[in-house]
């Protein structure tokens, strides 16, 4: 039975076996970037734009599905910028009445404040002034936000649905709580927070769950087939397993359940060590999970992943692109993505996948290699 790649990416998540191994990786805006080599600000301000890289690379490199890590662009973002300088190819630098922006090629943009104000502490945030009720910002990086346009929060949902129809998988992306709260703290305060001041950072969880419940409820009224969390400070290097199941685990499983009530796959992103939480993780009612890092970058064993959680979650993993995909030799980046492809065709639901994002600097030839290898190792066989 021949599927198609939207098909293809449902059954894997359906704990199925389609015809092949899906393959979906998420692109990293330097990735995008470096395969593109777009106007850096434009593209990363115009959702039109956005949605058009999308589409292109997902083609170009025969991925099964599209994962839309920023929504919500302002169609009129060009009027806040006081002015728009070309340094050099590839290099932009924008100003904004709060702050200047550099966008270049090579990873994400580089924003220096001019009168921000320190993160306050704990102690005096006021919950009801200090966390917002409505979710109307993606804390991308430190100190680099992606403002979410009110009037426009899901457009790119029905133009890509409008560029590829049914074809291709469409997934959407909603961060943890955990990281609005150490965005909103700072990751040093914010971690020693929770051993000094841990029920008011409960408080502050629930109020950013809240407003997190409703932005994913409303993303799933759309034209996807799963929501992506991304949860990126939840693993062995930043918190402890009792920790996650205090701070994260209650939170995250909240608006898990609200996106399967609405009949979408979850899945859950977290960077790095992850080994002594699987189970924890999928206590959380969530459909599968990403990342999976092998060592060095992590510490899961991919065949021990799903020895242990694969009859209940999907995977979605686990090539290390730095140490496989952009250092390797070709026969090295060869025998690694096929001993990923072998593991994972044993298990219930498998997609092919970088474990983290793919790294700015990885070439075109090397993701290429991603579609060629499943294509020719990756069939299941009935």
């Amino acid at each position: 039975m021949s599927y198609t790649p939207r098909e293809r990416v449902l059954a894997a998540m359906d704990l199925q076996k389609p015809d092949r191994v899906p393959l979906m990786c998420q692109f990293s805006i330097g990735s995008m970037m470096q395969q593109l080599k777009p106007s850096p600000a434009e593209f990363w301000y115009d959702g039109e734009l956005f949605a058009m890289g999308l589409v292109e690379l997902c083609k170009r490199f025969n991925f099964d599905g599209i994962l839309v890590s920023l929504h919500g662009h302002s169609p009129d973002w060009r009027e806040k910028v006081i002015s728009f300088k070309e340094l050099e190819e590839g290099r932009q630098e924008l100003t904004f009445d709060d702050c200047k922006e550099l966008h270049t090629w090579t990873d994400l943009p580089m924003v220096k404040y001019f009168n921000k104000p320190l993160p306050k502490s704990i102690d005096d945030i006021d919950i009801q002034r200090d966390v917002p009720g409505v979710i109307d910002y993606i804390p991308v990086s430190q100190g680099l936000y992606f403002k979410i346009d009110q009037r426009h929060p899901f457009d790119i949902f029905l133009r890509l649905r409008e560029m590829v129809g049914q074809r291709y998988s469409i997934h959407g992306e909603i961060t943890s709580p955990f990281d609005y709260l150490l965005d909103l703290l700072g990751y040093e305060q914010g971690l020693i927070s929770l051993i000094l001041n841990p029920d008011k950072c409960k408080e502050i969880l629930q109020k950013f769950t809240d407003g997190i419940c409703s932005l994913a409820e409303e993303m799933c009224k759309y034209d996807i087939d799963a929501v992506k969390v991304s949860s990126p400070f939840a693993g062995m290097g930043f918190i402890s397993p009792e920790h996650y199941q205090e701070f994260v685990l209650p939170y995250e499983s909240q608006f898990i359940r609200k996106i399967r009530e609405w009949g979408k796959h979850a899945y859950i992103h977290t960077c790095g060590h992850i080994d002594d939480r699987l189970e924890l993780m999928q206590q959380s009612g969530a459909s599968g999970l990403e990342c999976l890092d092998p060592e060095p970058v992590g510490n899961v064993d991919l065949k021990n992943a799903f020895d242990r959680i694969g009859d209940k979650m999907f995977i979605k993993g686990n090539i290390d692109s730095i140490n496989s995909l952009l250092y390797a030799d070709d026969a090295k980046a060869e025998e690694d993505v096929l001993r990923i492809i072998e593991t994972g065709k044993k298990g219930s639901g498998f997609i092919l996948s970088t474990a983290c994002s793919i790294a700015p600097m990885v070439s075109a030839d090397r993701l290429q290699m991603l579609s060629k290898l499943v294509e020719r190792a990756g069939l299941y066989e009935y």
